[in-house]
């Protein structure tokens, strides 16, 4: 049983899947998107998801800092009903405020890696922070 973590954007999807016990998160890719010409990758995502087995979505939820839930948020909810709807897998949503900052903050320090460099991983790496949060905060109640 696997949980799939999504930072969803309007070009790309940040992709990360946990262990099998629900314990750990990883990356794995971004796809490829254009959310307004309605291309949202899923053909990609249904290979990964019977790749790893998924049993459950966590999307990432981009609310405002003042906890409202404004455009992107709406965007990502949007893109949750349609997984739900596809899969038919259930969707739980994790607040994500300032996750790609916190990941760029990360690669900054951690790696010296230019901005071109880290821009290519930054969704994958903002995924695993929502997924791993998501998994925290369930404990093993997965």
């Amino acid at each position: 049983m696997r949980v799939m973590g999504l930072d969803v954007g309007s070009k790309t999807v940040g992709i990360a899947v946990s262990d099998p016990f629900g314990w750990t998160a990883q990356g794995v890719e971004i796809i490829r998107i254009d959310e307004a010409q309605g291309e949202f990758g899923f053909t990609r995502l249904t290979e990964l998801v019977k790749e790893y087995e998924v049993t459950q979505f966590v999307v990432g939820l981009p609310k405002n800092m003042n906890n409202t839930i404004g455009p992107r948020a709406e965007a990502s909810m949007e893109y949750g009903d349609k997984i739900k709807e596809l899969f038919n897998i259930p969707v739980e949503y994790q607040d994500e405020r300032l996750t790609t900052v916190q990941a760029e903050r990360m690669l900054v320090e951690q790696a010296n890696a230019s901005r071109a460099k880290r821009k290519k991983v930054i969704d994958k790496l903002a995924a695993v922070m929502i997924l791993q949060n998501y998994l925290d905060r369930a404990g093993n109640k997965i």
